[in-house]
Parts: structure tokens; C-alpha cells; sequence
């Protein structure tokens, strides 16, 4: 070999040497984030939502109520904004003056915002005339939470994962004289924990949104409380120094929680679902196999189905918001609005899966809050849950708005 072959030769070994032993470039960052919370606990007695029985105001606090906002943006700018609420659900005119007053602010669009609420029935009943002050303090408090929470995202990790919690069981049980409100350990159950994972990017928790399909009342006295879901918020974070915690409630309206109405039950119930989040992270796994990293574009999509009423009832129909928000091919979040049971959520999840496709993640009372949503076999059957005179098409007119949304997103870049 010639002196020159063998100095090329040197140098293309130096230079692969060389460049081995060079430490690798930090990893492309693909999402932005920012999370931001607020206590809403009502300052002055206020009269509770959720029980009608109960004519007094609240006589105190169990536990404080909070608003928490999650902003996320894509490398390409898009933007979405997850705002969950220790409430009873969300009113139009709420949903309105804070989307109203974020657009105004921040330009982003009614679309991409998904207010979501605990359905706590130990939180105020704040669309009352005599809670106007509350109102007007607490929509104030949500637009500063979301301000927040855009104004302070910092490049992160997005992940998501699940797990399994048993404290739901449905409570349609069959009689002789119908469907009673009582607890049926063969009803139809949606047992799922998703889990959206914030690390920034040194891969450090920064934040979790969850959700569980489950009506959050364990407890119905006079004080305020975020229930099974806000000791759950409430033991991850004091488990996890310094990382926020979001619960965004699931296709609960069939769904109870038991045993149930004693204090130490929704501590406990809180308790098993911390520890449902901690089993969907992976928490002390030397090498976790389920955490699907998300990836952009972010995409979103809201619009409304008209839901109609028996005709001999003569009630007029209304408007029901459908939500479906995208990430990349790895999440797709439906979210849907008040009370709907949990057939809606499995079917769901059947209507849309694919293999190697998107994880389904199926959010309910959301946007709105108007009542229960029946699905067509819960309205055959009659019962509490199918007070609301629908006609029988309520079901296809969801899920076909559902399927609309999501083919549209699919197929379209961000609305």
C-alpha cells in the first residue's frame, strides 16, 4: 500500500473515531407546553350544585376547588389549550366569555380550547343570579389560568399511556318495574386510565392529564369538595414534588363510584386512582415499553349536531358540541358535551381504532352541561339516565358527527 493510501487511511479512521467519540446533538424538540393552576374555591356560602335536595349553602371547605390549564403547541405553531375544572360542568355562557376573551387575547380559536369538568356535586352552583359574583370572579380566573399557562410554555416531551382502575361499576341494575338507580357489578364498565404524559427535555414529569369514566360523587354533604378525582389530583402531586396534575372526566353518566358516601371512600377512591396513574407511567420500570411518544400536527375541530326531541313532546331541538383533537397519528381526543353514558365511550373506541393507528381517548362533559345523553339502548330501556325525551337517532347523530370530524382532521391539515 502506498504512502498516500496509507495517510487517506489514517485520516477516514481518525474522522470516524473522531466523530464516535463526539457527543450527539440534543434530540429535535416537537412540542411546546405550559401548565398553569388556580384555586376556585368560592370565598362567601354558596348555594351547591348537583343535588337539588340540598336547599342551604355550603357550610365550609373540605377541600380547596381548582382550575388548571394545559397549553401545548406544535413545531409548526398550532396550539391547543386543555382546561379542566373541579365544577358540575360547563355552562354556555361560561364556555363563552372565556373563549371569547382567549381569542381576543391569545388568537386562538373557540376549536382549540376543551373546557372539561370534574362533575364534582360538591362545588358551587355558580349559574345562579345570587352566585354572580362568583361567576364573574371565576371566569376572570380561568382566562388568567390559560394566559398562564400559553404565556409560560417551554419546549417538552409529549407521551401518552394507560392503566386500569376498578372504582367505577354502572348503576342501571334491571327490576320487575324497570331500570334503578343501584349498583350492577354486570353493567357495562369503561375501566381505562389515559394518561397524557409533560416531561421537558431532559425527560423530567412536568405534568399529567387523566381521565376516568366515573360520576364524581362519592360525597353529597354541604361542603366543597373535588371528591374521589380531587384526592387524586391532590396524592399525585404531593407523591410527585413540583408536577401538576389534571383530571379530565370520562363517559361517566351511568357510572358511580362504590361504596360510596362516607369521606374515607373517596380518599380511597382517590387513592387507587393515583395509583392507576403511576401504573400508566411505568413508575420504577427499568425499561418502559408503553409510553407512545406523541408527534404533531396538532389538529382540532368543533362543531355542533342538532339532537332532537320526541315530536309529541314538542321540545325544540339544540345544539350539541362534538370536539376531536389530533395528535399526529399517535392520539386522537374526542370530546363530548354533558352527561353521556358509557356506550358512547366504548363504541367510540371501536368506531376509530385501527391497527398501528391512534390511541382513542373518549372525554365526556365537556363544552356544555345540559343533562344526560342516552345512548339508543339505555333509551329503550328507560331509567334515570333516559329522562330526556330524544328520539331514538341521538346516538348515529353523535357518533356520526364524531366519525365526521375525525375523517375531516385526517384527511384535511389544521382547521
Amino acid at each position: 500500500m502506498s504512502r498516500l493510501s496509507l495517510c487517506l487511511l489514517f485520516l477516514v479512521c481518525h474522522s470516524l473515531i473522531t466523530s464516535a467519540a463526539e457527543p450527539a446533538g440534543p434530540e429535535p424538540v416537537e412540542w411546546k407546553a405550559g401548565v398553569a393552576s388556580a384555586k376556585i374555591t368560592p370565598a362567601k356560602p354558596l348555594r351547591m350544585a348537583g343535588y337539588a335536595g340540598r336547599k342551604e349553602p355550603a357550610e365550609g371547605t373540605e377541600q380547596d376547588l381548582y382550575a388548571k390549564a394545559l397549553a401545548v403547541e406544535d413545531r409548526e405553531g398550532n396550539r391547543a389549550v386543555f382546561l379542566t375544572l373541579d365544577l358540575i360542568g360547563v355552562i354556555d355562557r361560561l364556555r363563552t366569555d372565556v373563549t371569547t376573551q382567549i381569542q381576543e387575547k391569545y388568537k386562538l380559536p373557540p376549536q382549540a380550547i376543551l373546557m372539561n369538568a370534574s362533575h364534582t356535586h360538591c362545588g358551587p352552583a355558580y349559574g345562579r343570579d345570587d352566585a354572580k359574583e362568583y361567576y364573574d370572579t371565576l371566569a376572570k380566573t380561568l382566562v388568567k389560568t390559560i394566559g398562564e399557562a400559553i404565556e409560560g410554555m417551554q419546549p417538552a416531551k409529549l407521551s401518552w399511556s394507560a392503566a386500569r382502575c376498578s372504582v367505577a361499576m354502572n348503576r342501571r341494575t334491571p327490576t320487575a318495574t324497570g331500570y334503578r338507580n343501584h349498583p350492577n357489578p354486570d353493567g357495562l364498565v369503561d375501566h381505562q386510565v389515559p394518561v397524557l404524559r409533560v416531561d421537558n427535555p431532559k425527560g423530567e414529569l412536568q405534568a399529567v392529564m387523566f381521565g376516568y369514566a366515573c360520576h364524581n360523587t362519592t360525597m353529597g354533604f354541604r361542603k366543597w369538595l373535588g371528591d374521589y378525582a380531587g384526592f387524586a389530583q391532590e396524592y399525585f402531586q404531593k407523591d410527585h414534588p413540583g408536577v401538576t396534575a389534571m383530571f379530565m372526566m370520562g363517559c361517566g353518566g351511568d357510572q358511580n363510584p362504590y361504596p360510596r358516601s362516607e369521606l374515607h371512600y373517596a380518599h380511597k377512591h382517590g387513592r387507587s386512582l393515583a395509583t392507576a396513574i403511576e401504573a400508566a407511567l411505568e413508575v420504577n420500570q427499568r425499561a418502559p415499553l408503553h409510553q407512545r411518544v406523541l408527534h404533531g400536527p396538532l389538529k382540532t375541530a368543533y362543531e355542533t349536531v342538532q339532537l332532537e326531541y320526541l315530536p309529541e313532546k314538542k321540545r325544540e331541538p339544540w345544539e350539541y358540541p362534538v370536539q376531536v383533537i389530533q395528535f399526529g397519528k399517535d392520539l386522537t381526543l374526542v370530546a363530548l358535551g354533558t352527561e353521556v353514558v358509557v356506550d358512547y365511550s366504548l363504541r367510540i373506541k371501536q368506531e376509530l381504532f385501527e391497527e398501528e393507528g391512534p390511541a382513542i381517548w373518549v372525554a365526556g362533559y365537556s363544552n356544555v352541561y345540559s343533562g344526560y345523553i342516552p345512548s339508543k339502548r339505555v333509551l329503550l330501556e328507560g331509567g334515570y339516565e333516559a329522562s330526556r325525551p330524544y328520539k331514538p337517532d341521538v346516538e348515529e347523530r353523535i357518533i356520526g358527527k364524531v366519525l365526521e370530524l375525525n375523517e375531516g382532521l385526517s384527511k384535511a391539515g389544521t382547521k
